[in-house]
């Protein structure tokens, strides 16, 4: 698997420290990941798949992931936080905290959070990036309760969640004990990892609101965002976010604008600079994951099409002979090495909806 070049995490001392709190040393994680015990050096990163392997290392390690991650979360020193975590514990209110974790937690963990409020309730959706696996379900439990975690702390009170979804469909521990510090039941086998919130508790003003520090911090978060956005060009970041969108649908330049914090008129010309433009990169990215699906036997040449987002089994055809100068079913079995693989294409040249195409 290609390893995405911002594929980089710097695990935070307070996750290995952490680690004590639930009896296991970092050491034995690491072993049990099978991954080098160089890592537990600061200055080391990991991509997504080893801080995967970590999470669900420690879920082997230990007898309940439930009740581990309300141990973990409890006995985190907020001192041992990075400031891109420890920023938001000092915002004005859960509302700003939020926006700040949001925004800063990119610096040093794989995920984005997508919160939307409406009506009287806030959506707090979760996304891995950078990767295709399934992520540990005991990693899930640990980042939505650690972001209620982060209001009852700032607040000072101990309000509930409105909902939990975990989309894993079996429970990992007491569950119990979870729907007693979230507060409300959990549904299991959800589409997405969701935290549900009363809108009202955004508005809890923080006993631990620190301007001075915000003052100090938040500059030099800035500075490291931007760095890290800028260390790598639009083209490819771009391109990335189009194959993570695609499975089904076709991907929004406007959509893709705004995750990235910018108008659409900005990215086009970011692209124009870098002699691109999101229509090229979209080809170029369906002609990618095309040879990826096409080279998996299992997937049907229609169900390609779908998950490139083509309307119809023609357009993709045309769209793939331009790419590689067959139709998909002739480059299959050639890669494959199938010799019955023009079958497919016979039956497509004789489907009345195609008269008069030229291939």
């Amino acid at each position: 698997m290609t390893v995405h070049s911002l594929d980089r995490i710097k695990i935070p001392v307070a996750t290995w420290a952490g680690f004590h709190h639930l009896g296991i040393s970092p050491q034995d994680v690491v072993r049990k990941a099978q991954l080098p015990l160089t890592i537990l050096s600061e200055s080391v990163e990991v991509t997504t798949a080893q801080y995967f392997a970590i999470w669900s290392a420690v879920s082997e390690l230990i007898s309940d992931a439930a009740v581990g991650i309300i141990r973990f979360i409890s006995g985190l020193n907020p001192a041992q936080l990075p400031p891109s975590v420890l920023a938001p514990y000092h915002a004005r209110d859960y509302r700003d905290a939020l926006s700040r974790i949001a925004r800063y937690k990119q610096l040093c963990y794989p995920e984005r959070l997508h919160i939307t409020e409406d009506g009287e309730l806030c959506t707090i959706e979760l996304e891995f990036l950078y990767t295709e696996q399934p992520e540990p379900p005991i990693l899930v439990y640990l980042t939505l309760a650690s972001l209620l975690q982060l209001g009852r702390i700032g607040s000072g009170h101990r309000f509930p969640a409105k909902s939990v979804e975990f989309s894993h469909p079996n429970p990992l521990g007491d569950v119990e004990a979870l729907e007693d510090y979230f507060g409300c039941g959990i549904k299991f086998g959800a589409k997405n990892n969701r935290l549900t919130l009363h809108r009202s508790d955004l508005d809890r003003h923080f006993v631990t609101y620190n301007a001075e520090l915000l003052d100090i911090l938040v500059p030099s978060l800035e500075k490291s965002l931007d760095d890290k956005q800028r260390s790598k060009s639009t083209t490819e970041i771009v391109k990335w976010i189009i194959k993570r969108s695609l499975d089904g649908g076709r991907p929004d330049v406007q959509i893709i604008a705004g995750e990235l914090g910018m108008s659409e008129r900005t990215l086009q010309r970011r692209l124009t600079d870098e002699g691109t433009s999101f229509k090229h990169l979209l080809s170029d990215a369906r002609r990618e994951k095309a040879r990826e699906y096409l080279a998996d036997p299992s997937l049907d040449i229609k169900e390609v099409a779908f998950l490139l987002g083509y309307e119809d089994k023609s357009s993709f055809y045309r769209a793939f002979r331009l790419w590689e100068g067959d139709t998909p079913s002739n480059w299959r079995a050639e890669q494959l090495g199938i010799t019955e693989g023009r079958q497919d294409m016979d039956s497509f040249t004789k489907d009345s909806s195609l008269t008069g195409m030229n291939f």
